[in-house]
């Protein structure tokens, strides 16, 4: 009985000990890295797709403790290694959203400090992995930018649709800005009509940027000396890249807001990203800050930015979740040597319906 008694004893310190270490454990999920992440809720389930080979996917029942899922892809789809030989794997910045059934998965391809880029789509009829309907399917390109062509960048997409039901895709990074594109009813390709193209948000470019370039943003060892003359050099250290990326619409009391990122991200330490946002009663603008002035002018309204304990805060998704507003987006862990974690904030609304975080909680 003795013997007995100290089994049971034993017993119950290896379970105390075990539901310790898990519980470690899972305050370490909380810390979690994730860079361009976006969220959906199907049942009781949180998942987070986010930046990362063949797509990355969390998911979570708390938006707390997250576990790691398979990656949407397997292996890259051909038609990417063939528009972009060197292509090291990397898929970026999905967005996803559940229509008419379907979930639709949009994800950029492309090579960094270029925009030769593209946009594309995946569908599956559930994210549960244990649903036997459970398949990835890939649709293909939706929009592409070409070097020489285009002087827009077609990554960084985000959907919406608007009061009337019409889809619409929101994309951009430098060039000349974030773009609006009305879809086609199956959201698997663009209406290529003057009216249905806009431009609703920029940052200055400085005219001496070749077109093919994005500027120091995206290229931090440019070589000057050799890329410009000794009379422009002094102006092409100084000139401005038009440093504006990841647009996101939210509707909400009455407006669309826009969500968008500024500067460098991708730095660790060193990166000055930050999150601002303007809003406007029509979905196709004009996009207004808090003073008035227009997106496409270079205004915005910051939301977030680097802090004590983050060296900088950025690419913003905004979701409606039980009832509360929260902005997902990653920031870079001054702690954690620069790593980018998942941070997931509630927005409070002012008494003139603009948003704000704490971004100390």
């Amino acid at each position: 009985m003795h013997n007995l008694h100290i089994n049971i004893k034993s017993l119950l310190s290896l379970m105390l000990v075990l539901l310790l270490g898990n519980t470690a454990l899972l305050a370490q999920s909380r810390d979690v890295i994730a860079h361009d992440p976006v969220m959906i809720k199907q049942g009781d389930t949180y998942y987070v797709f986010h930046t990362g080979e063949g797509i990355h996917v969390k998911s979570s029942k708390d938006m707390k403790n997250w576990k790691e899922g398979k990656p949407v892809f397997a292996s890259t789809p051909d038609w990417v290694t063939k528009m972009i030989p060197k292509f090291d794997g990397n898929i970026w910045a999905p967005d996803i959203l559940q229509h008419n059934g379907t979930y639709y998965l949009y994800y950029s391809v492309s090579a960094f400090g270029r925009n030769n880029s593209a946009i594309a789509v995946a569908t599956n009829k559930t994210l549960n992995p244990n649903d036997p309907n459970f398949k990835w399917e890939d649709q293909g390109i939706v929009v592409r930018s070409v070097p020489g062509r285009d002087m827009w960048n077609a990554i960084d997409p985000n959907v919406i649709f608007d009061d009337k039901g019409t889809p619409w895709m929101t994309f951009g990074s430098f060039w000349q800005g974030i773009k609006l594109v009305q879809l086609t009813p199956d959201l698997t390709s663009v209406v290529n009509t003057p009216q249905s193209w806009h431009t609703i948000a920029a940052r200055e470019r400085n005219w001496l940027l070749d077109e093919r370039d994005a500027g120091d943003a995206a290229n931090p060892e440019l070589d000057y000396e050799k890329l410009y003359t000794p009379e422009l050099l002094e102006q092409a250290r100084n000139m401005k890249s038009g440093s504006i990326e990841a647009p996101f619409l939210f509707k909400k009391n009455g407006y669309y807001y826009l969500f968008m990122s500024w500067d460098r991200c991708c730095r660790g330490l060193e990166s000055t990203y930050k999150v601002l946002v303007g809003r406007s009663k029509d979905i196709t603008g004009p996009y207004l800050d808090k003073e008035g002035n227009k997106l496409i002018h270079g205004g915005g309204t910051l939301v977030a930015q680097g802090n004590e304990e983050w060296a900088a805060a950025g690419h913003p998704a905004a979701y409606t979740f039980d009832g509360k507003d929260y902005l997902i987006f990653h920031a870079y862990d001054k702690k954690d040597e620069g790593k980018p974690k998942l941070r997931i904030n509630e927005i409070k609304w002012g008494n003139d319906q603009w948003p704000s975080i704490d971004m100390k909680k």
